[in-house]
């Protein structure tokens, strides 16, 4: 028969620990080498100057048949939740910490009533506070697939948010989700179809008891330098010169805050980007398309600061949108560096300094 006494499982305090050693050591002082020899290997190893064969022979076949039993999990270390004495560095918070390119497959609702599932890089981060080692990354992503198969909204992510905030015991998150929507757009004139795919990123932010909902798209468009035109416009009338202006792929990403209560597709928001700047990059051409590409682009030339006014302009005037940003690069022809500009609306996206790399992340291969 087994008897249990209260005193049987109670856990060690440290002290008592440090004591056991201590007298296993005094023992091990006086002890002949047979008595240590045939001590358990794990604590003949607290032995001091134990030899480096006490270490005990371990297996090296993965242990199909073994089973995690409650009480075996109990026994496993647990670093990242561990005591903040193990806590390296400034003891400072940390404003952001967790996982990125978590992939997954995530049903999303059209503006047509059709549905389309993409797979969806998430990236899912909390704070965490100063006396806290560190968090458990995979809750993040087991709070996620909880939801993984409802089609998407923002009160999805919400309560996938709620989740892990309260599971991590952070007081802020945040979750970002990115993914490549398809659009089927026609060609100017031959008739002829395709898929335009847009860098769209989907963000739920809470931070100090207030979230915004925030959504990023990437829009890929031809700018025709106004300068340029005019020069060889002039060089033809003048000189009888057979002159060409440049024009260059550009890239605007266009950021909003959704006001509460409003629903604002993606196909929304690339209407508006097109009634701003309607001379975006063509999926299927052919010589009259391209024909036809060459006269927007002389109807619709723009420097890079016009980009970023039109786009403004589109924005400012909806009401869905609350506080924006809109970043423009013209990855120009004729110079070997780029032309760029930054418009913000808001306190959301209003900062002073910028990524150093920021508008080399504006740059889409074909």
């Amino acid at each position: 028969m087994n008897i249990h006494t209260p005193e049987m499982d109670r856990k060690p305090s440290r002290e008592e620990a440090e004591q056991a050693l201590a007298l296993l050591r005094q023992w091990a002082g006086k002890a002949h080498d047979a008595e240590i020899e045939a001590l358990d290997p794990v604590l003949a190893r607290l032995v001091p100057d134990a030899p480096v064969d006490s270490y005990p022979v371990l297996s090296r076949r993965y242990p199909e048949a073994f089973g995690v039993t409650s009480a075996y999990k109990d026994t496993l270390p647990d670093l990242q939740n561990g005591p903040s004495a193990l806590i390296k560095g400034a003891n400072r918070s940390i404003q952001h910490v967790g996982i990125s390119n978590f992939r997954l497959p995530i049903q999303y609702h059209t503006r047509d009533n059709g549905d389309l599932t993409l797979e969806t890089s998430v990236t899912g981060t909390v704070s965490l506070d100063a006396d806290k080692k560190g968090i458990n990354m995979s809750r993040i992503m087991r709070s996620f697939y909880v939801y993984a198969e409802e089609t998407f909204s923002f009160g999805v992510i919400e309560a996938a948010l709620e989740d892990y905030k309260t599971d991590l015991e952070s007081f802020d998150a945040r979750i970002n989700m990115r993914i490549k929507f398809p659009v089927k757009v026609s060609s100017l004139r031959s008739g002829l179809s395709g898929y335009q795919y847009y860098d769209i990123a989907l963000e739920l932010v809470e931070s100090n008891g207030v979230r915004r909902k925030i959504m990023h798209l990437d829009y890929v468009y031809s700018s025709t330098c106004p300068c340029s035109l005019e020069l060889s416009e002039h060089a033809r009338r003048t000189r009888g010169q057979l002159a060409t202006p440049h024009s260059q792929r550009s890239v605007a990403r266009i950021s909003v805050v959704l006001n509460e209560g409003e629903c604002l597709w993606f196909e929304d928001l690339i209407d508006m980007c097109r009634r701003a700047v309607p001379t975006e990059t063509q999926v299927m051409v052919k010589r009259e398309d391209e024909q036809a590409f060459a006269e927007l682009n002389a109807a619709n030339p723009i420097f890079v600061e016009d980009a970023a006014r039109l786009f403004a302009e589109q924005l400012q005037g909806d009401p869905r949108v609350g506080d924006f940003r809109v970043l423009a690069s013209h990855q120009e022809s004729l110079h070997s560096h780029d032309a760029v500009s930054v418009l913000t609306e808001g306190d959301t996206f209003a900062n002073d300094s910028l990524d150093p790399k920021l508008f080399s992340t504006l740059f889409h291969v074909g």
